[in-house]
């Protein structure tokens, strides 16, 4: 083999390489975690979305994936589309924002599979009330408040984890919590042809 062609084959290799990853970050995310930013960006659904990276996996975690121009709304919406699997980090506040609630609607609306992370908060304490603002200053419409109870009522029918943060162990709960979603990703079937 000549160096030209030993030269030629090298840079072909790289050239792959760099298209095959260009391919994959042009994938819909395989997982989309929803949740209350205050409550939980430096913290649970922070070191998940690392840990689920670190795995090979595609999360989608807001603050993580967004850039500067985009219409938040509409990427939110063809993330949760495009999933396999959501991600419900429940906090005590989380159903306080209007965000997180229209998410979790359009995860169950969209019959993905979920897996709900409880945590500092049990199920019981999750309420949907009348005081959730459209960040504009005014009330949402009855409508919704329906249409979010009913996807918070059929999510908390789900098995989910527990955490306390006070005494759990993070580096294990993080694990288990990767196994399950993992799990549900797996059961969702092989991606087809096209999206590889």
């Amino acid at each position: 083999m000549t160096h030209f062609q030993a030269l030629t084959k090298s840079f072909a290799r790289a050239c792959c390489r760099n298209y095959h990853v260009q391919t994959i970050l042009q994938h819909p995310h395989q997982v989309f975690i929803n949740h209350r930013g205050p409550d939980t960006r430096r913290n649970i659904s922070g070191l998940l979305y690392d840990h689920l990276l670190r795995l090979g996996l595609r999360p989608f975690l807001d603050y993580r994936n967004m850039k500067a121009g985009e219409k938040l709304q509409e990427k939110i919406n063809s993330a949760i589309r495009d999933c396999k699997v959501g991600v419900l980090v429940f906090s005590p506040r989380y159903c306080e924002s209007l965000f997180c609630l229209h998410e979790l609607a359009l995860l169950m609306e969209y019959k993905k599979s979920v897996v709900p992370i409880f945590y500092n908060v049990k199920p019981s304490e999750l309420r949907v009330g009348d005081y959730i603002y459209d960040g504009t200053g005014c009330r949402i419409s009855e409508k919704d408040l329906e249409r979010f109870s009913r996807a918070l009522e059929e999510a908390k029918n789900i098995v989910g984890l527990r955490f306390d943060s006070s005494r759990g162990y993070w580096s294990e709960f993080i694990r288990i919590a990767s196994d399950a979603i993992t799990e549900q990703i797996d059961k969702s079937g092989p991606e087809s042809v096209s999206e590889i």
